[in-house]
């Protein structure tokens, strides 16, 4: 008796999330690679850019991952759209709160706001942006070595006040 896979029923949408599952079938939007992420929160209480470092994997309109940041190690449970490119996810921290993102992805990476609630009162808020790692920084904050030559200085007619000739300076 030869060796052979049983033969399967043929493909549906009923069954097509069994079977396929969401074996290695990462998004093929541009807006939506997965794989490594850097960005940054701004939190008030604590002025200035947080680091972060994201793994993201994208697919089916789901958002999985992993990351960390001076908090700590987090899980990312989330959605995203294509249409609109709006995400929302949960940032679980490990062994601590829960931090919920909400955003849009214009091809520039993901941006919006991020909120940690308790009892139903937002305690805390902020903003933030994640992009793929690889891609230049969208948030235009980096550094560029340019600036406009300087015109050349051209000496202005001297002033005549009564019979005075002046120069100006």
């Amino acid at each position: 008796m030869p060796d052979s896979e049983p033969e399967q029923p043929p493909l549906t949408d009923e069954n097509r999330e069994t079977r396929e599952g969401n074996e290695n079938e990462n998004e093929t939007d541009s807006r939506f690679p997965s794989g490594p992420w850097v960005g940054f929160f701004l939190q008030k209480e604590k002025p200035g850019r947080h680091q972060m470092e994201l793994a993201l994997v994208f697919s089916h309109g789901q958002m999985t991952g992993t990351g960390r940041d001076w908090v700590g190690q987090f899980l990312v449970r989330g959605k995203y759209n294509l249409e609109d490119g709006r995400c929302h996810w949960n940032k679980r921290y490990v062994g601590k709160h829960d931090v919920f993102y909400a955003g849009f992805n214009e091809g520039k990476g993901i941006w919006g706001t991020w909120e940690i609630t308790y009892s139903g009162v937002v305690a805390y808020h902020g903003g933030f942006h994640i992009w793929p790692k690889g891609m230049a920084n969208p948030t235009g904050s980096e550094l560029a070595e340019e600036a406009d030559l300087p015109l050349e200085a051209v000496p202005e007619p001297a002033l005549e006040f009564a019979g005075a000739t002046t120069e100006t300076p």
